[in-house]
């Protein structure tokens, strides 16, 4: 079994390629193509996400995370929701590097198999960076109204934090 998940990558490349071939694709040129077009939709991201890791760095070093996660503890702790991951549900949809860097220091102070650590632990898998998608999936597209978007995949976290909370609760 272990033998075919590592054969399933170059599997899938060696398949790509024999298709391309059969339907006679010059997979060379595309290729080069394909690449030159993904470091033209770097480029075009870099401003968005250089002004949102910006914004967190700011968010951050102001103590407004902070002063945020005091005035939402209440309802955190009525949703059943520990009152440690509030960092981490206000860092989340921003970042997923400082999620993560959240996520480590609640795992490394309460402990792998601890509540604290364990939520963490799955609210990280469980919820998406959502400014940051939405920066990156929106600029690479040229969208720049972003509609009903961003309030539908904040519910998403929000479900999705709720849901970790609960899952680890009942499961452990």
């Amino acid at each position: 079994m272990e033998l075919l998940f590592t054969m399933l990558v170059p599997a899938i490349m060696l398949l790509v390629a024999v298709w391309g071939l059969w339907k006679r694709v010059d997979l060379w040129t595309a290729l080069t193509e394909g690449a030159a077009e993904g470091l033209k939709v770097s480029v075009r991201i870099v401003p968005a996400l250089i002004a949102l890791l910006t914004a967190v760095y700011m968010l951050r070093a102001s103590g407004a995370l902070e002063l945020l996660g005091q005035t939402l503890e209440p309802v955190l702790s009525a949703a059943g929701i520990p009152t440690e991951t509030i960092g981490l549900l206000l860092v989340r949809p921003v970042s997923g590097s400082a999620a993560l860097g959240v996520g480590a220091e609640l795992i490394q102070t309460y402990g792998p198999d601890s509540l604290v650590g364990r939520t963490a632990a799955v609210m990280l898998g469980s919820t998406e960076t959502t400014f940051y998608t939405v920066a990156v999936y929106f600029g690479a597209a040229k969208i720049t109204r972003t509609r009903y978007a961003v309030p539908a995949a904040l519910c998403a976290d929000i479900a999705g934090f709720l849901a970790a909370a609960w899952a680890v609760r009942l499961l452990f």
